[in-house]
């Protein structure tokens, strides 16, 4: 073998072996680090969630007390039964609520309580006793010739989850069975007056649904209500336009712990409170007023309200260092040249409460004070806010922004007054209900929404942090389900906010957008430059290579011819 030939024989070689180590180490190098990093997703289990399909489950105890069932009737007490109710909301949402009742005799002690002088006497001595799960009701059916209820009242709803219910004339001689199927409509009506009614949970889905499956109480109340979140922020502000004339005193702390604080403790398992006031010095509405003779006053129409907040709302500060949706209460001190000040509604009547609110932002009231110095008066007129009668109008107006509605009960029904505590427990457990719901509705568009983003750009980082957070947002999202269908709803709402929580955390990851403009053109545009002038005498020399072995194959198959 001649040298020229070794050397042909050693420059091939070398040529095989840098393109062999560039093939099969450096290609899977390069892409093996160049590649996005994408954690594992439970993309099976999202894609299930978004089929919702919802069961809610309602614990209802009926006790008969001593003068409604007879001796052979009380017998076959105690027992137990279930009824399940299936309404379709759309071609893919369906919902399945379960009612277990289960009927039993009042005890001794029941008994007594039931014999106070008073029907809420008698509710706080039930309430004593014992005290009810939450999302749970309790039915008492006492005689017909129970002197605790007045003649014309049928049912008496309490604080708690207790209601009395006067029952209808029952079959004596009857089977039990009879008397049950007699009492279930009247108990009926007590359950959707107490727990949850069918057109809030539907108007809580609504973001998910059609909106013409939602009735228009339903949406009205559903758009009013400010979207559930881990926290609020409540901002009392008083607007005195003319300090010059009025020196304005309130005593808003007291008055936020006496009447707004019973109220925000009870929604805590709901959200975060933070309160805060203030007070604004020349600020005036966006609108004049206009003078009605026909009452020597100054009015504002229903149409000129939407132009009041504008002007206002950019004195209130900024939100920014909280992510907490903000809910304001302004107390509107007029002017005294435009004093005083009524706000009339779209039939042009006058407004008791002289206040409105604004849907998910918050309400405003018009506090008029001419009346309270004279003529002679000596300006700036030192002035003492009635805090009762504010604190009213806005403890109104957040019971509507926060989601409790208004019941309207049937005729015959008597709903006792939160009084002092703003909330009674069966309309925080309406609220927990459509809350849960709300979450869970919620947490999976976001989850369902996040996974179509992330399968859709290939290139988007998926570190580990972010798969953690959709990974408890699914698990939260399923036991959530699965509390509200065993009818645990303080579990199934704990559960669905941890769910809302981790899903935007996910959602709202910065990391998504470190490589969302880096797609893969970009990347073969970048490198390929690189590569390419080393890449060519590899190629040059493979091609030699092929073409000599081709040339030596010709030859061998000339010579055996």
């Amino acid at each position: 073998m001649t040298v020229m030939e070794i050397e042909k024989r050693r420059g091939r070689n070398a040529a095989l072996a840098i393109a062999a180590v560039v093939i099969l180490l450096g290609l899977p190098l390069w892409w093996k680090t160049t590649e996005t990093y994408r954690a594992w997703l439970p993309y099976s289990q999202i894609s299930e969630l978004d089929s919702l399909q919802l069961q809610l489950s309602v614990d209802v105890e009926v006790v008969f007390s001593r003068g409604t069932l007879s001796p052979e009737q009380q017998k076959k007490v105690p027992l137990s039964q279930t009824k399940e109710q299936e309404h379709q909301v759309d071609a893919k949402n369906l919902l399945r609520y379960r009612y277990e009742t289960k009927y039993r005799t009042a005890t001794v002690m029941e008994e007594d309580a039931l014999n106070q002088p008073t029907a809420q006497e008698a509710d706080l001595s039930l309430h004593v006793l014992s005290e009810s799960a939450c999302g749970s009701v309790v039915v008492y059916v006492i005689p017909e010739s129970s002197t605790l209820l007045p003649a014309d009242v049928k049912v008496y709803v309490g604080q708690w989850r207790t209601a009395l219910l006067r029952a209808a004339p029952l079959p004596p001689a009857g089977s039990l069975k009879e008397v049950l199927s007699a009492l279930e409509p009247q108990v009926k009506q007590v359950i959707d007056t107490m727990s949850f009614s069918h057109q809030e949970i539907v108007g809580a889905l609504s973001d998910r649904i059609r909106i013409s499956q939602v009735s228009k109480e339903s949406l009205v109340d559903s758009m009013r209500a400010i979207k559930s979140s881990p926290g609020y922020e409540i901002t009392f502000s008083l607007l005195n336009p003319d300090p010059k004339s009025h020196s304005l005193h309130w005593d808003i702390e007291g008055a936020v712990h006496s009447y707004i604080q019973p109220l925000l403790n009870k929604l805590t398992p709901i959200a975060n409170f933070s309160v805060d006031s203030q007070i604004l010095y020349y600020a005036v509405l966006g609108v004049n007023p206009r003078f009605d003779n026909a009452v020597s006053a100054y009015t504002l129409n229903a149409a000129s309200l939407a132009h009041v907040i504008n002007p206002v709302e950019a004195r209130l500060g900024s939100n920014a260092a909280s992510s907490y949706p903000v809910l304001n209460f302004l107390l509107y001190v007029p002017e005294a040249h435009h004093s005083p000040l009524f706000i009339r509604d779209h039939r042009k009547k006058e407004v008791s409460s002289n206040a409105f609110h604004s849907p998910r932002w918050g309400g405003i009231m018009v506090y008029n004070v001419n009346d309270m110095y004279g003529p002679e008066a000596e300006f700036p007129v030192d002035i003492n806010i009635d805090m009762a009668k504010v604190m009213g109008v806005f403890l109104a107006q957040l019971r509507l922004l926060l989601g409790v509605h208004k019941t309207q009960p049937p005729p015959g029904f008597v709903l006792q007054s939160p009084g002092s505590a703003g909330l009674v427990d069966w309309e925080l457990d309406r609220l927990l209900w459509s809350r849960s719901v709300e979450n869970v509705a919620t947490a999976t568009t976001t989850i369902t929404s996040l996974a179509q983003l992330l399968d859709q750009i290939s290139n988007i980082v998926i570190n580990d942090n972010i798969a953690q957070q959709v990974s408890s947002a699914v698990t939260s999202l399923q036991a959530a389900m699965a509390e509200l269908e065993a009818g645990n709803l303080a579990f199934a709402l704990q559960y669905s906010r941890e769910a809302i929580l981790a899903s935007e955390r996910a959602f709202f990851d910065p990391s998504l957008l470190h490589l969302l403009y880096f797609p893969d053109d970009q990347k073969f545009a970048i490198y390929i430059p690189l590569f390419l002038p080393m890449c060519v005498p590899i190629v040059l020399s493979l091609l030699k290579i092929v073409n000599e072995i081709r040339q030596k194959r010709a030859d061998k198959l000339a010579k055996k011819d």
